[in-house]
C-alpha cells in the first residue's frame, strides 16, 4: 500500500467506526480487525500504520466526527505530512478543498469534558487520557517470581509488587512464560486495585463482577489458592473465558457462579453475611481506559451515565449484604467521573449505618472523597477509583 493508500484506508474505516459509535455498534478494534482479515492483500506494515492512523484520528477528535475524512483532517491539520497525503492518487484520498467540514479537536464530547472538569480531569489530566498506553504484566506468583522471572524483554519494575511494564505492541502473548501462565497481561492499576482488597490464604473472597476474571486471577494468587474465591458475573461470555484463563495460571481455588440481573442472591444466597472481601469491579463508563479504547468516549451518553451509576449503587448494595461482620469491600470503577467513584462511595456510606471507610494503602494514588484515584498522567496507570469500607463486628 502507498501512504496515501493507508490514509485512505484509515478513513473508509473511520466511517465504520463513527456509524458503530452512534449505534452502540462493534468495537473500534473489531472493526480494525474486520478490515485486515478482509483486505489480505495488506501486509504487516501496512495494517499496522492503518491502525495507527485510525486510533491517532480517534484520539484527536472530541466531539464524534461528521465523518472519517472529517477527523483525518483534523489529524492532517496537526500533521502536514498526513495532509500532503490528500493528493488524488488512485488509491489515495481526495485533495481537500477549503470548506470541507474538520472534526473538532479535543479529548471529549463538550458535555463529557464538562463532567470531567467538574471531576478535576481537565488540562494535561484530561489530554493524558488520549496518549498511548503501554503494555503492563503481573508476574503470577503461583508460578513464578518477579526477581527470577527469565524474558526475551526485560521489563520495567513496577510499584506493584508483581508487575512490570513493556512498550505498546510487544508481542507477549507469544512467549513461552506467557502460555506457561507465569505472567498475567494486567494494567498496573488494576493490579494497584486488587491489593486494596488485601485477599489473604483461607478467606472467602467473591469477586462480584469478575467479567474474563484479569483481577480474579491476582486475588487466588493472594491467596495462595486457599481458601474460597468466587467469581460471579452476569456476563456468560465472559465468564467462560475465565475457565481456561484459570487453569493455564494455576488458579485451582476459583469457582464460577452466572448470575441473573436483578436475581443475583439466588445463587449467592449462601453466601450472605459470609465474605471476608466483597470486590466489586463495577460497569461504568471506562473513562479511565480511553487510552486502549479511546471511541469510548463517542459511545457515552448521559442517559447511560445515569444507568452506570444506578448499577454501581445496586451493585454496593448486593456486596454489603455478603460480606460478613469484621469483613471488608472494595468499591473500584476504571473512571475518573466522581459520579461513578467518589459519589457513588458516599451514598453507599451514607445509606448503609455501621460501614466504614477504610481508606485502602496503595502503593500509588491521589485522594479522590473517601477512596483513592489513579490516572494516566499522575500515576501513568489506567484511571481509576478505588474505595474500601469495612463493617465493625
Amino acid at each position: 500500500m502507498t501512504p496515501a493508500a493507508r490514509v485512505q484506508a484509515a478513513i473508509e474505516i473511520l466511517d465504520r467506526v463513527i456509524e458503530a459509535a452512534r449505534g452502540q455498534g462493534a468495537p473500534a478494534d473489531r472493526i480494525v480487525a474486520d478490515w485486515a482479515k478482509a483486505n489480505r492483500y495488506a501486509g504487516s506494515k501496512d495494517r499496522r500504520a492503518v491502525r495507527e492512523l485510525v486510533y491517532d484520528a480517534i484520539r484527536h477528535c472530541g466531539p464524534v466526527p461528521e465523518s472519517g475524512r472529517a477527523a483525518m483532517l483534523a489529524l492532517a491539520e496537526r500533521d502536514k505530512s498526513i495532509a500532503a497525503l490528500f493528493d488524488g492518487s488512485q488509491y489515495g484520498p481526495a485533495p481537500i478543498q477549503p470548506d470541507e467540514p474538520v472534526a473538532k479537536r479535543g479529548f471529549a464530547p463538550v458535555w463529557l469534558g464538562k463532567r470531567l472538569s467538574a471531576s478535576d480531569v481537565k488540562g494535561e489530566e484530561g489530554m493524558a487520557l488520549m496518549g498511548r498506553a503501554p503494555l503492563d504484566v503481573r508476574v503470577n506468583t503461583l508460578k513464578a517470581d518477579r526477581a527470577a522471572l527469565d524474558l526475551p524483554v526485560a521489563g520495567e519494575h513496577l510499584a506493584a509488587p508483581n508487575a512490570l511494564r513493556f512498550e505498546a505492541g510487544t508481542p507477549v502473548d507469544q512467549w513461552d512464560a506467557f502460555r506457561e501462565g507465569r505472567f498475567e497481561v494486567q494494567d498496573h492499576g488494576s493490579q494497584l486495585a486488587c491489593l486494596a482488597a488485601g485477599a489473604r490464604p483461607g478467606e472467602t473472597v467473591i469477586d462480584l463482577c469478575a467479567g474474563a476474571g484479569g483481577k480474579t486471577l491476582a486475588l487466588a494468587a493472594a491467596m495462595q489458592n486457599a481458601g474460597r474465591l468466587i467469581a460471579s458475573d452476569t456476563d456468560k461470555r465472559r465468564l467462560s473465558q475465565l475457565g481456561p484463563r484459570a487453569e493455564r495460571a494455576g488458579a485451582g481455588v476459583v469457582e464460577q457462579r452466572l448470575l441473573d440481573p436483578g436475581r443475583e442472591m439466588e445463587v449467592l444466597g449462601d453466601l450472605a453475611g459470609a465474605a471476608d472481601c466483597v470486590l466489586i469491579d463495577a460497569p461504568c463508563s471506562g473513562v479511565g481506559t480511553w487510552r486502549r479504547k479511546p471511541e469510548a468516549k463517542w459511545r457515552l451518553t448521559p442517559d447511560r451515565l445515569a444507568q452506570f451509576a444506578a448499577t454501581q449503587d445496586a451493585l454496593l448494595a448486593l456486596g454489603a449484604k455478603l460480606v460478613k461482620p469484621g469483613g471488608r469491600l472494595v468499591f473500584v470503577t476504571c473512571s475518573l467521573l466522581d459520579e461513578e467513584g467518589a459519589d457513588r462511595f458516599a451514598a453507599f456510606l451514607q445509606g448503609h449505618e455501621g460501614w466504614r471507610a477504610d481508606t485502602p494503602e496503595l502503593r500509588l494514588g491521589t485522594a479522590r472523597g473517601q477512596g483513592i484515584r489513579l490516572s494516566p498522567f499522575h500515576h501513568g496507570t489506567d484511571g481509576f477509583f478505588v474505595a474500601r469500607a469495612h463493617l465493625p463486628c
